[in-house]
């Protein structure tokens, strides 16, 4: 699968009629922004496109040049290509008022991310989407709260059993302090 880089998302497709739609975007999630909750703090015209899966991909958690995350305490998520792997997620259909945000979040601008264009596969259709793509990945364990918050999404959005299992089974960091972000998802 070819993965290019982009950070200028053309318009896309809107599936079922054909009507070019020059105000919205499909974003892929694979991380905390399954979580509805989560994605709509800072992106309130978020709403759920569907369920999709990512081939030859595999979720990964580290940080940006080995620089914890201070919002997570820990390894956050990201993919990398791997034949034969899948990562399940959830196809977001947002304003492209958001983007700036999303991009902010996804800390575009310090070159923690890149944003690019994938091809996910839902029931038969394949869908472009804008996802993000951690640049100089070091390994580390998520948190157990960032991690909480991963599998809260899963489990909202009803992905696949198998792949929810194999979330709730990654060994995380086992750290316990505060985190100021689950306060505000009413989360503790």
């Amino acid at each position: 699968m070819l993965v290019l880089a982009t950070v200028y998302l053309t318009p896309l497709l809107i599936t079922g009629n054909g009507m070019e739609d020059c105000h919205t975007f499909l974003y892929f999630a694979y991380g905390s922004n399954l979580l509805k909750e989560r994605l709509q703090l800072k992106n309130p015209s978020a709403t759920l496109h569907c369920v999709a899966r990512l081939e030859d991909y595999k979720l990964v958690f580290g940080n940006y040049k080995g620089l914890a995350s201070e919002r997570w305490h820990g390894g956050v998520a990201t993919i990398e290509h791997s034949p034969g792997d899948e990562v399940w997620g959830v196809v977001w259909r947002m304003n492209k008022s958001d983007l700036k945000s999303l991009d902010s979040q996804e800390n575009v601008m310090l070159g923690a991310y890149s944003p690019v264009e994938i091809s996910v596969r839902t029931q038969g259709q394949e869908l472009s989407c804008r996802t993000y793509l951690m640049n100089s990945c070091v390994y580390a364990p998520p948190s157990p709260q960032y991690l909480l918050v991963i599998v809260m999404g899963a489990e909202q959005n009803r992905l696949p059993e198998d792949y929810q299992e194999k979330l709730r089974a990654i060994k995380t960091n086992k750290y316990e302090g505060p985190l100021p972000l689950m306060v505000e998802l009413e989360l503790e």
